[in-house]
């Protein structure tokens, strides 16, 4: 990528933007696209506090990181994906987010290093004021803003998720976080023990095969696990026959249907999904693999997210033996691996703590109405694009079913029709507002995966009804976002 200045010769802590966008990933590039096509007069900037645009592609940098989305709906409407693969490399999906950024002139607004810490709503000037450190001196400077748009994900970047295991400082060899990979390490005829049993751990686990003298992947309990090809058939059919942008979206609602299909059959038919999923198990491991004690997980299909596994290439792994499944419960490190509790001992070099994310709200920025904090666990979701009660806030949440830049895409749209909406009619101000004041509130997120369990109380809340909730329906949000009323009667607008 071309060097970037820290300090943009727009970047005027006294101009006051018509709109901040908060994150350089998926979610942020792709809003301010949606801004320049849509809302070509409204001076935005994009806040990102680390030094290079790319978000989650560019912070994971493990072995064999990859997607777990086809990249026909991961990738952005407006720009076709061209690789080869659905199931995309790592980099080469931080290779798309940088063309599309070159593509449309988003480099210019982006102002590197610049990392949020708190938003701060006045009443009397109906401006946010965002609170952020700059460079590497951590300066604290302040922008303002008339609207504020969270892109920045669901979980902070500054460390991950891992259990307090007894013993871990007692282990003589190395431990590392995906989140944190040393680009040095050397795992090259080593033994590696991988603790977790997410997309990570099972895309680690075959990467690492590769060169390490043996792998073993140790899981509390299973996760359903799907093979997929990496490179989609179809897609390759109708390339050869239509133009780009047609097939693009065609394979985009293939895609798309047949993953609610899926979703929806595994809600309503529990069983059988799961009947099916351990038939293509039993298939791909043979015989010698436990698939009852390492492959059958203790919940319903999809109350979790689908681990995929491009090419089989995990099954491949285990049934040549370079990749061992263990199904325990780490009792304590020890100078040389990791003693289970039943009493079994695993020998590692290196243990990769592969246990999950931190998880956090509103882009682990202090949020507060003329200085009175919110607490994130008190907000509401409207529609899944703003919060009840917040002026002039909008924030992106993909889906935990399905691609991310679905859901993320749907916001930016809606984003910029409010946006629109509010200068045809002169309002300064919009604010999600409900006249329940006794609206029963559940999880904003009905999952039961240990990152969202543990983060239950910091996350916010979503109601019983619409639009109030947090939907996982693609249809349901396009019929809503897209086509639905700007004035619906639960936003107010204020002149």
């Amino acid at each position: 990528m071309p060097t970037v200045p820290d300090h943009p010769s727009d970047a005027n802590a006294d101009a006051i933007l018509d709109v901040l966008i908060v994150g350089a990933g998926l979610s942020g590039i792709g809003a301010a696209c949606r801004l320049q096509q849509r809302c070509p007069n409204h001076r935005f900037a994009i806040l990102e506090g680390r030094e290079r645009l790319g978000g989650t592609w560019d912070l994971f940098r493990y072995p064999g990181v990859r997607s777990d989305s086809d990249m026909y709906t991961l990738g952005f409407p407006f720009r076709p994906w061209g690789g080869e693969k659905s199931i995309a490399d790592g980099p080469d999906i931080l290779r798309y987010l940088q063309d599309t950024a070159a593509e449309h002139g988003i480099g210019r607004h982006i102002r590197y290093r610049h990392a949020a810490r708190s938003a701060d709503w006045s009443s009397a000037d109906k401006l946010w004021t965002v609170t952020l450190q700059r460079g590497d001196e951590a300066e604290l400077i302040r922008l303002r803003c008339r609207f504020l748009f969270l892109c920045g994900g669901y979980y902070s970047y500054a460390r991950g998720y891992t259990p307090d295991f007894p013993g871990m400082a007692d282990f003589a060899g190395t431990i590392v976080h995906p989140q944190d990979w040393p680009q040095a390490l050397d795992y090259a005829g080593k033994r590696v023990v991988i603790i977790g049993s997410g997309a990570t751990a099972v895309t680690l686990a075959p990467a690492m095969a590769e060169t390490a003298a043996h792998v073993t992947l140790l899981q509390r309990s299973p996760t359903y696990m799907v093979a997929r090809p990496a490179r989609d058939p179809v897609a390759a059919r109708l390339r050869g026959r239509l133009p780009e942008r047609l097939a693009h979206g065609l394979l985009r609602w293939k895609n798309l249907l047949l993953g609610m299909l899926v979703f929806r059959m595994a809600r309503r038919r529990p069983e059988r999904i799961k009947a099916l999923l351990l038939g293509e198990l039993r298939q791909a491991l043979g015989p010698q693999a436990d698939i009852a004690r390492d492959f059958t997980p203790r919940y319903k299909p999809w109350e979790q997210r689908l681990c995929l596994v491009p090419d089989g290439d995990l099954f491949k792994a285990v049934r040549a033996q370079k990749v061992a499944m263990v199904t325990d419960h780490v009792a304590c490190f020890t100078p040389t691996g990791i003693r289970l509790k039943s009493g079994a001992e695993l020998g590692a070099d290196i243990i990769v703590t592969a246990t999950g994310l931190q998880l956090q709200a509103a882009n682990g920025l202090v949020v507060s109405l003329d200085g009175v904090a919110v607490r994130p666990g008190n907000l509401v979701t409207y529609k899944g694009a703003m919060y009840r009660d917040l002026p002039n806030l909008a924030a992106a949440f993909g889906y935990t079913n399905a691609s991310w830049t679905l859901k993320a895409d749907l916001t930016a749209n809606w984003v910029c029709r409010l946006l629109r909406h509010m200068e045809s009619s002169g309002a300064k101000v919009v604010t999600p507002r409900s006249d329940e004041a006794d609206m029963a509130l559940k999880p904003w997120v009905d999952f039961s995966s240990g990152y969202f369990q543990r983060s239950l109380d910091v996350l916010p809340k979503q109601g019983q009804r619409q639009p109030w909730i947090l939907s996982q329906n693609y249809l349901t949000d396009l019929m809503a976002l897209k086509f639905g009323r700007i004035a619906d009667g639960h936003l107010r607008f204020e002149p």
